[in-house]
């Protein structure tokens, strides 16, 4: 029973380990990255805004609307 207990803490004790010596890793690589990835930006550049499109230019309905009321009163009577 005394092994199986130092046995399952040395696993435990191996599997933090690797934990915690993987997140140092992502940490350290993160902190690096911070420092290159700006240097490296020209490669990159951000692009460039899209020019707003002109408004569609508004077509004057007011004589078919005319024309439609026109047509649906001649017809009911």
């Amino acid at each position: 029973m005394n092994e199986t207990i130092l046995q399952g803490l040395l696993l435990m004790g191996v599997g933090m380990g690797t934990v915690f010596a993987f997140l140092v890793l992502l940490s350290v690589v993160l902190a690096l990255s911070a420092h290159v990835v700006p240097k490296l930006s020209f490669m990159m550049p951000d692009p460039e805004p899209a020019k707003p499109k002109a408004p569609a230019p508004k077509t004057d309905d007011g004589a078919s609307i005319a024309l439609a009321l026109a047509a649906a009163l001649r017809r009911r009577g």
